[in-house]
């Protein structure tokens, strides 16, 4: 069952950056829209690694959002569409102390009550979420390792979209929504000097 907080699915391990841009940009084509999201190597370097690859790799094509609640965050990266989780890599250090807070449009690693849990899954704060922010209430808080520059208003859709149980599962969306792939530009779009992560709620919704 998914817990309090945060979930994510089993583990990762890391991968060297030498070869990408300090602060590559991925592009997430989900089936309500795309998300550009630029990820902070030099924060947060074992989870940027860490999520890259998995990029890099395919595995987050065809997985969904299946945890969605509106004024906190939706999550996404470890199950398919018949809520199946998929096997990932071992887990990876927590680096929320990297100085990075859970702002609205920031990408944060999802994890269990176990510190230094998390593996695919991440998550995309709607709110300023101060109470998973390091040291939060077990003394590590949630991982943040990049930001939304571009589709903050995809991301809004999402958090918005109606919700249920499902088998074993809370706050699953109704209607499925899709990650149909995740790649990383070459190149940073023309459209996203600025960044777009747009306003919302500066007060964090505790679940």
């Amino acid at each position: 069952m998914i817990r309090h907080f945060i979930i994510t699915a089993l583990a990762l391990g890391c991968t060297s950056l030498s070869a990408l841009a300090a602060n590559p940009q991925v592009e997430i084509k989900t089936s309500q829209g795309d998300i550009i999201v630029e990820v902070d190597a030099d924060k947060a370097p074992k989870s940027a690694a860490n999520f890259l690859q998995y990029v890099k790799d395919g595995y987050y094509n065809g997985t969904i959002f299946h945890r969605v609640i509106d004024d906190f965050m939706i999550q996404g990266g470890g199950f398919d569409q018949n809520l199946q989780q998929k096997p990932a890599r071992p887990a990876i250090e927590n680096e929320a102390r990297n100085g990075l807070k859970n702002l609205p449009g920031t990408l944060a690693m999802a994890r269990t009550s176990a510190p230094h849990s998390a593996s695919s899954q991440f998550f995309i704060n709607l709110v300023a979420n101060t109470a998973l922010d390091y040291p939060g209430s077990d003394g590590w808080g949630y991982a943040v390792f990049g930001k939304v520059i571009k589709g903050m208003d995809v991301v809004e859709k999402i958090g918005k979209t109606p919700t249920g149980d499902k088998l074993m599962f809370r706050d699953v969306p109704v209607t499925t929504i899709m990650i149909e792939s995740a790649r990383i530009l070459e190149e940073a779009p023309a459209d996203t000097a600025a960044t777009d992560t747009g306003a919302t709620k500066p007060t964090p919704k505790k679940k």
